[in-house]
């Protein structure tokens, strides 16, 4: 069993932490409200006075709070981890901040020999409770295979991003599609009762197409990904049959901006000459947009 350092008790954090008590590791614990760092005291945990105070004789120093400046404040501001921690202590971060900004703190970390690596957690606060969060863990290989044991204290499955930067970068990127995604199904839910249409109906139809399935699984394999644009379904199709989507919205006085937003790029498409061209080239559009295609 490892000596554990776990800083921010929220929502999340609270049963993450409980979750390494119950498996036999010694904790010690911070957060600014009192009220959870009593609560697992009671359960067997030892309470901190400040992250400095935390991170001390600590093997495993953990952060789970709301954004960077926080997470730089408690490792690098007064009393803050810095202060105590060892040069054979890993600082483990699973909070959700700008990918930017860990990189900024892994790097002072790096250049006083103090390792650092990202995990940001997937799923939601039962899971956190449960013990089942999905782990996405950035940092070289000897960190994440250092780490297993104690993260999979609290989730299921661990993915090795890839590297350093890799897990925040994979979670943003989750967190954006599935974010978006949400508004876009809002709107299709909208249309679906303007339009007198059960949305169970709806649902059964989408649930064996790219809808529901999503394109990263069902359409790019096969085509864009391949470098295959030949058409299955043409741009030109795609276009017309979002104009026939946003003409019907607007009889009805339903506001589709995320479908607006998404003719527009079919229709720039168009214009760059792609619109017989496979549906799944509007990845190549956006990564040419972007300055990537070359």
């Amino acid at each position: 069993m490892s000596n554990i350092a776990f800083i921010g008790l929220g929502q999340m954090g609270f049963p993450m932490a409980s979750n390494l008590l119950k498996k036999g590791h010694t904790l010690k614990v911070y957060d600014l409200n009192r009220e959870p760092v009593k609560k697992l005291e009671e359960l067997g945990a030892f309470a901190a006075n400040n992250p400095k105070d935390a991170a001390e004789n600590s093997e495993f120093i953990i952060t789970m709070l709301p954004n960077g400046q926080l997470v730089k404040e408690v490792i690098f501001g007064k009393d803050g981890v810095i202060e105590s921690v060892s040069s054979q202590a890993l600082i483990i971060d699973m909070s959700t901040i700008h990918p930017l900004e860990s990189d900024e703190i892994r790097q002072q970390l790096s250049c006083k020999n103090i390792e650092f690596m990202d995990a940001p957690v997937g799923r939601t606060s039962d899971n956190a409770i449960s013990g089942t969060l999905l782990i996405l863990a950035g940092g070289t290989d000897e960190q994440v295979n250092r780490a297993s044991s104690v993260l999979l204290c609290m989730g299921s499955e661990i993915i090795n991003a890839g590297g350093p930067g890799k897990g925040i970068r994979v979670k943003l990127i989750n967190n954006f599609m599935s974010i978006a995604l949400n508004a876009l199904s809002a709107e299709a839910a909208t249309l679906c009762e303007a339009l007198g249409l059960p949305l169970s109906t709806a649902m059964s139809v989408m649930a064996g197409t790219p809808a529901n399935k999503g394109h990263f699984t069902t359409t790019w394999p096969n085509k864009v990904l391949k470098g295959d644009l030949s058409p299955a379904f043409m741009i030109d199709l795609a276009h017309k049959d979002l104009g026939l989507a946003l003409d019907v919205a607007n009889k009805l006085h339903v506001p589709l901006f995320m479908g607006s937003a998404s003719r527009e790029i079919y229709s720039q498409a168009r214009a760059k000459g792609r619109g017989r061209q496979d549906w799944t080239a509007i990845l190549e559009h956006v990564r040419e947009c972007a300055g990537l295609n070359k």
